[in-house]
Formats: structure tokens, C-alpha cells, sequence
């Protein structure tokens, strides 16, 4: 790739760090598969030594090495008063067997003098003596200059003394961290810009310059884009911009906006289009809710909601779109609410693959319907499964898979222990069915009853599963005579889709949403079956 940018990926280190984030050793190697695929060029595995799951973690992609991506050992200098061939951390870094090993040492004299408790002269050759140690080994050197930015509003002479010592010792990178996350962009550009004068204009000469930017004022992305086009060649971030406090750079928001707005090659063309689908995939592993408004890959990033955006869209993207969204693995959505109008109804029949035509009275219908459950408190933004249900009930065209007659939820609380048995009583093809069923929760209990009472006339009931159950109180001042909203989201394994329920009873809300869950999961696995019968409507 000409005009290459290469990316550095340090979500199992500094994205790991994320407050609510733990990451097991098989975790770590997922992702690690993740990024790899993606065509991450660097991704930094750890601190080896640092604890045993970091070891284990090197350990196990030497026995099945990624495809394309270096992994990066992370280390500090050597201690102060000490040699490098005698520092047992820097023993352990060389024991991890990566040819490139990232190195963090102090810019900052604050530091220096207060964290280190050293000399500014002993901290510069903490830096050089690491370094050619690590280059007599063998290794490859990434230095991270930490607190880079504060070091040199305080004492720039001495913090270009560092990058000069680590680039000297054979550092190939000098990476210029914005640690505390407190610069602005017009900062970061002019910062670049007195470094590579300093260094000198010749980029041949010295190492290469990378950016590492933290979000604790909101500018991480912009300001890794600022040092980009000043010149600077290498940039680390974090997926989903996982980090410490507010976070590190969003490489899911840097890397389209390199790539398609300025020019710089990342990635391949064929694996930007997987970005969207990697940033949900690590969401899941590290188990945290995907921001559904990130830029990029968000659902809703994309998502149209006003009449007059929908009407625009339909008739040229471009008019409310800033790219494809298809370029970077996401999709335009047609946002359902009591904002919408008969555009909004007609694109969102489309994505559901139904053609409707704007004289069709069923059209009006879906509308008023769909206005009048949401002033009851149903919201179908969130709930796509739902509205399609919807939708398709107006059109005819909702199969009548079975009927619920009735439930009842009992729970049994002794001790610490409490346990739900729900019964259920419902119809299909004329069939009466009553079966029961028990769960560690009145919703989890209710869900088995119901898949024991289906299953057996509808075998695909036991590859679905309940991903996600939310509750909303809809007027905390009614207290417990308050509305719910239940949200419930379902998975076979490939899908995913929403459903909602209402009502002043939290049981019969969750209980409208898993038996909506369950019959889209029907429609969606008998579309070819659904779809003769809409042609015969």
C-alpha cells in the first residue's frame, strides 16, 4: 500500500483499562483474531511479566500465530539505579518472543522528579540503556514518550531530549502520548510541528513519529487526525475507543476518516468493510452495551427518523449522509416513531423487502396504529421486530402461529435462593396447550414455558435465545401504578432483533415481548414460506 498509515491497536492493554472492562485470556485471543482479520498492523498484547494472563497470552499466539499482524510486547524503562541486562521485567518482555516491543519512558520532569524520584539526567539513560538493550536482543523499538505534550509545555528542551536519546538508541517510532488527555488540536498540530523541525526536516534521518491521544477533553479523534496532517506516520488508539477515564482515540471513527476523507491507506478496501461488524463482535466480548450513536458504526449512525430526512434520503443519500454507509459494514436505517410520516412507513416497509404503494390504505393504517401505541408508551425505534409484526398484521400477512389464553407466574423465595414457575396457557392450529416451566426469574420462567409449549410444533423455537432485557419506567411519578416499557432482545445465532410490550403490569409487558421475540424468530425463519403467501395477498 503507497501512502501507508500504519495503525496501532492497543485495546488488550490500554483498552483494557476501561473502568467495568475485565478481559479473560480466551477474550484477549478473540479480539487479537479480530483485529487481525481487520488488518490491524500492530496490536499490542500486554505488559508480559505485568501478570500471568499476559504471559499465557503470548505464550498461545506463538503456537498459533495471527495471520498478518505483529504483536507487540509493552514494557517501561528499566528501573532507576539499575542496568537493563539485570532488570527481571525486561527478562520477561524478551521471553514473550515478539520481534517488536513497545517502550514508555518518561517526557515529562514533573514525573521524573516526583514519580521516579531520580535525576532527569539518570531517567535519559533509563531510555537509551533499555532501548539498545532491547535492539542487542534482537527487538524492534516502539518508544512512547508519556506525558509528551505536558512534558514540553514545561520544559521543552528536555522533552526533545528524550525523543533525541530514544531515536539515537534505536527507537524506529517515536510516539508523542497525550497521556492526561488535556491538549486541543491547534496545540497538537503546532507541537508536531516544532518536534519535526527539531528532529529535523529530514524524516530519513530520524525515527518516524506516531500520535497516542486519551479523550479526557473529547478531541481524542480530532486531535490524532491534527497530528496526521502535520506529518506524523503511525497512530494508536483502542476499538470502540475502550481506555482509561474518558477513554483513548476511537480507531472505528480514525480509520474511515483516514481512509476515505484523507487520502491515508490503512487498511484494505475489503476489510473496511468488516469494521462495523468487528467494533459489535469486541462490544460482545468485553461484554459492554455498543454505542448505538458512534460515529460510523453505530445503529443509528445512519438512522433517518424525520419525515422530510426520509423523504431526502430516498430520493439521494447523499442529502443527509456524509459517506456509503456500506463502505465501512453498516446500513441506512428508516427510524419508526410518532414523528413519522408516509415516507417513513414506505422506506421502512423496503428494508423489510415489502413494496407498498402510497395510495394503499393500509399505509394510513400502520401510521395512525403506530401513533396511537406509541402514546400508550410502545416505542418501535428500538424495536424494528416489532413494527415489522405491526406492519405486516395491516397488511395480512402475519401468519397466526399461536395464541396466548393465559399465565401465571409464581416465585418461591427461601433463604438467598429465588426461583419463578410460570405457567402458560395457549392455542395452536386449534390445539389447547398448558405447560409449565421454571427459571431463575419471573421473565426467564415465562420464556422456557413458552418455548416447551412451541417446540414441538415449531422445531426452530430452540435455536432462539433472549440476548437482552430492558424495563422503563414510563411515569416515575405514578409509582407502582406506572406504566412499563419492556424491550427484549432476541438472537438464533445470526439475527438479532427487538421486540416491546407495555403495561402497568411489568409480567404482561415481558410477556408481549417474548412472545413477539418468538414469533418474529418464526418469520425469520420461514420467509421463503411468508413470502408466497404475500403474493397470493
Amino acid at each position: 500500500m503507497t501512502n501507508r498509515l500504519w495503525i496501532y491497536d492497543t485495546t488488550l492493554r490500554d483498552g483494557a483499562q476501561c473502568e467495568g472492562l475485565s478481559l479473560s485470556l480466551e477474550d484477549k485471543l478473540r479480539i487479537a483474531r479480530q483485529l487481525d482479520s481487520l488488518g490491524i498492523p500492530f496490536i499490542e498484547g500486554g505488559w508480559p511479566g505485568a501478570n500471568p494472563k499476559d504471559v499465557q497470552f503470548f505464550w498461545r499466539l506463538k503456537e498459533q500465530p495471527l495471520t498478518q499482524a505483529e504483536v507487540v510486547a509493552f514494557c517501561s524503562t528499566r528501573r532507576p539505579g539499575t542496568t537493563a541486562t539485570n532488570d527481571e521485567m525486561l527478562q520477561a518482555i524478551l521471553s514473550a518472543g515478539t520481534r517488536w516491543v513497545t517502550l514508555f519512558g518518561k517526557s515529562w520532569d514533573l514525573h521524573v522528579i516526583e514519580s521516579l524520584k531520580t535525576t532527569l539526567e539518570e531517567n535519559l539513560a533509563m531510555i537509551r540503556d533499555t532501548i539498545e538493550y532491547l535492539r542487542s536482543q534482537g527487538r524492534r523499538v516502539i518508544y512512547d514518550a508519556e506525558h509528551w505534550f505536558d512534558g514540553y509545555k514545561h520544559n521543552p528542551d528536555y522533552a526533545i531530549k528524550t525523543l533525541e536519546v530514544a531515536a539515537a538508541a534505536g527507537a524506529e517510532w517515536l510516539v508523542l502520548c497525550d497521556t492526561n488527555g488535556g491538549t486541543l488540536p491547534h496545540e497538537i498540530s503546532q507541537v508536531v510541528r516544532e518536534v519535526l523541525e527539531a528532529l529535523g526536516t529530514n524524516c530519513d534521518k530520524f525515527s518516524q513519529l506516531g500520535i497516542h491521544t486519551h479523550n479526557d477533553s473529547g478531541v481524542a479523534v480530532a486531535n490524532a487526525l491534527a497530528a496526521v496532517r502535520e506529518g506524523v506516520r503511525m497512530v494508536q488508539g483502542t476499538i470502540n475507543g475502550y481506555g482509561e477515564r474518558c477513554g483513548n482515540a476511537d480507531l472505528c471513527s480514525l480509520i474511515p476518516n483516514f481512509q476515505l476523507k484523507l487520502g491515508q491507506n490503512c487498511i484494505e478496501d475489503e476489510q473496511l468493510v468488516r469494521l462495523t461488524q468487528v467494533s459489535r463482535s469486541i462490544s460482545e466480548i468485553v461484554n459492554l452495551a455498543p454505542d448505538d450513536h458512534a460515529p460510523f458504526v453505530g445503529l443509528s449512525a445512519f438512522a433517518h427518523k424525520g419525515g422530510i430526512h426520509v423523504s431526502a434520503v430516498e430520493k439521494n443519500p447523499l442529502t443527509y449522509e456524509h459517506l456509503e454507509p456500506e463502505k465501512i459494514g453498516n446500513r441506512r436505517r428508516i427510524v419508526i416513531s410518532d414523528q413519522a410520516g408516509l415516507s417513513n412507513v414506505l422506506a421502512k416497509a423496503r428494508t423489510f423487502g415489502i413494496e407498498l404503494d402510497r395510495k394503499n390504505p393500509a399505509c394510513r393504517q400502520i401510521l395512525e396504529k403506530l401513533k396511537d401505541l406509541e402514546s400508550q408508551g410502545y416505542q418501535f425505534e428500538g424495536a424494528e421486530a416489532s413494527f415489522e409484526l405491526l406492519m405486516r398484521e395491516a397488511l395480512e400477512q402475519r401468519p397466526p402461529w399461536f395464541e396466548i389464553k393465559g399465565f401465571q407466574v409464581h416465585c418461591d423465595k427461601v433463604g438467598e435462593d429465588c426461583t419463578a414457575l410460570a405457567t402458560v396457557k395457549l392455542s395452536v392450529n386449534g390445539t389447547n396447550i398448558l405447560e409449565a416451566a421454571e427459571g431463575n426469574g419471573p421473565v426467564s420462567a415465562l420464556d422456557a414455558a413458552l418455548r416447551k409449549a412451541l417446540v414441538n410444533f415449531y422445531p426452530a423455537i430452540a435455536h432462539f435465545y433472549l440476548t437482552d432485557y430492558k424495563v422503563r419506567i414510563l411515569d416515575g411519578g405514578a409509582g407502582t401504578s406506572a406504566k412499563t416499557r419492556v424491550l427484549a432482545e432476541f438472537s438464533n445465532g445470526q439475527d438479532r432483533w427487538t421486540t416491546v410490550g407495555v403495561s402497568g403490569n411489568i409480567l404482561d409487558a415481558s410477556c408481549q415481548a417474548v412472545v413477539e421475540g418468538l414469533e418474529y424468530g418464526l418469520v425469520l425463519d420461514n420467509q421463503e414460506a411468508i413470502a408466497l403467501v404475500c403474493k397470493v395477498h
